[in-house]
């Protein structure tokens, strides 16, 4: 087994057989800058939600099998550099790109913060270590996909953002967005990497509230707080400055709220404990 690259939230491992393994760690990031403390039990649950999604979604995907409590192992694919983000909701960087024109959102919608929109939106992004928003023609000309891939991925990722929403609202929540990633395996496109927490954004039912800011079931905590305190914006200058943002100890409290969230959801959504 040969090491191949540490990431954000897992570390990544050639089996040359044909098969990688990934290992989820405690890990967590925000705004593009990883942070030293661990979140307690975060490998864990975002392993149980990579096995649950996967075999629990009828899409074609790379998973193989779960190996330890922090361990899967998949098949291995040439990944396609499109991160395909499906929004449901008005919410997070949607807002500002869509008041500043970047983007636009389905006629009819209600421009509160937190509303849903008339219909899910295919909002992809580049796959770098700063990500940015694309569209179709701009995929094409970059030579990301060809057109019909991009159609794929885009009709593939509503469809796969709507049975996870039936299935996240039978639990008492609403799946606000979702980021998938996609490869190709023996020359079909593939569901691939991870699904979890850290990929999409999940608000509880009992306290949803439209017009203002969520309780999140995800990283969602630590942006908010980064954001409340100013690190956001420190992050944001620090890179125009052309200085590597550095990263703030997390309050435990948020540690702890974050910890919990990972694993009361799984357990909602799953039906199990970890």
């Amino acid at each position: 087994m040969r090491f191949l690259a540490s990431g954000k939230v897992k570390d990544v491992y050639d089996m040359e057989d044909g098969n990688l393994l990934f290992k989820f760690s405690d890990r967590v990031s925000a705004y593009d800058v990883k942070f030293h403390d661990p979140i307690p039990f975060k490998g864990e649950a975002l392993t149980r939600f990579a096995e649950f999604w996967f075999q629990k979604l009828p899409v074609k995907n790379h998973f193989v099998k779960t190996v330890s409590k922090n361990e899967i192992i998949v098949k291995k694919m040439q990944m396609i550099p499109v991160e395909c983000v499906v929004r449901g909701y008005l919410y997070g960087s949607l807002i500002s790109r869509w008041k500043s024109g970047q983007v636009k959102i389905p006629d009819g919608s209600k421009t509160e913060i937190a509303a849903r929109l008339p219909r899910p939106i295919f909002d992809p992004t580049t796959k770098s270590e700063h990500d940015e928003p694309i569209n179709k023609q701009i995929a094409i000309q970059q030579g990301l996909v060809t057109e019909s891939e991009y159609d794929f991925l885009e009709s593939k990722s509503i469809q796969i953002y709507e049975l996870m929403y039936d299935i996240a609202d039978a639990a008492g929540f609403i799946l606000a967005d979702l980021k998938l990633e996609f490869g190709k395996l023996d020359g079909e496109i593939t569901l691939g990497d991870s699904i979890g927490p850290d990929e999409y954004r999940m608000w509880s039912k009992q306290t949803y509230c439209q017009g203002k800011i969520q309780e999140s079931y995800d990283k969602q905590i630590l942006r908010d707080w980064l954001t409340a305190n100013g690190y956001q914006k420190q992050f944001e200058d620090d890179r125009q400055a052309g200085k590597e943002p550095q990263a703030p100890s997390i309050p435990s409290e948020i540690i702890q709220k974050m910890s919990s969230r990972y694993v009361d959801s799984y357990k909602l959504i799953s039906g199990k404990n970890l």
